[in-house]
């Protein structure tokens, strides 16, 4: 099976709109946050997500078929990155997709001194990866409504040989 992560472009927003609409609809539905589930965002958001020139937007590739996406942003010094959004639609969880596309992303960006992201707290899979995935909380939380909380999570990158010289 074969993963490719391909750089998004404009004419490929109402793809990635469907695909997001997909995956986050059912969180939609269990957590009723309606203010900042990606399922409830506009195809504007999407394509300014695509346009923004601190930010990379991904299309996920399984075997050649779209199943997801992932955004990358960075700060000014391009040392400190974020992933969000990261998404596969429930037909293709499980497969550890979301972990390589993962893996992959951070080896595009060599440079990150640290990555971030956050996840719904009581989306206890969600967490399981990222920690598996050497993420740790930050400590900080973000009650959404009565139904969930958003847990934030950092991952220190080690110092590759080539900058230590």
């Amino acid at each position: 099976m074969e993963l490719k992560l391909s750089r998004a472009k404009v004419s490929e927003a109402e793809v990635i709109f469907n695909l997001q609409h997909e995956a986050f609809l059912p969180l939609l539905e269990k957590y009723k946050d309606y203010d900042t589930n990606p399922a409830n965002e506009s195809i504007e958001k999407v394509v300014a997500r695509i346009m923004n020139p601190r930010r990379a937007y991904y299309m996920i590739l399984y075997n050649e078929v779209s199943v997801g996406a992932i955004g990358v942003r960075w700060d000014e010094t391009e040392s400190h990155y974020w992933i969000s959004p990261i998404f596969v639609i429930s037909a293709y969880q499980g497969l550890g997709i979301a972990q390589q596309t993962i893996n992959a992303v951070e080896s595009m960006y060599p440079m990150a001194e640290t990555w971030e992201l956050a996840t719904i707290l009581e989306e206890t899979r969600n967490c399981y990866l990222y920690e598996k995935m050497g993420y740790r909380t930050t400590g900080a939380t973000k009650r959404l409504n009565e139904f969930a909380t958003l847990v934030f999570y950092h991952k220190k990158m080690q110092p590759s040989k080539a900058a230590s010289c």
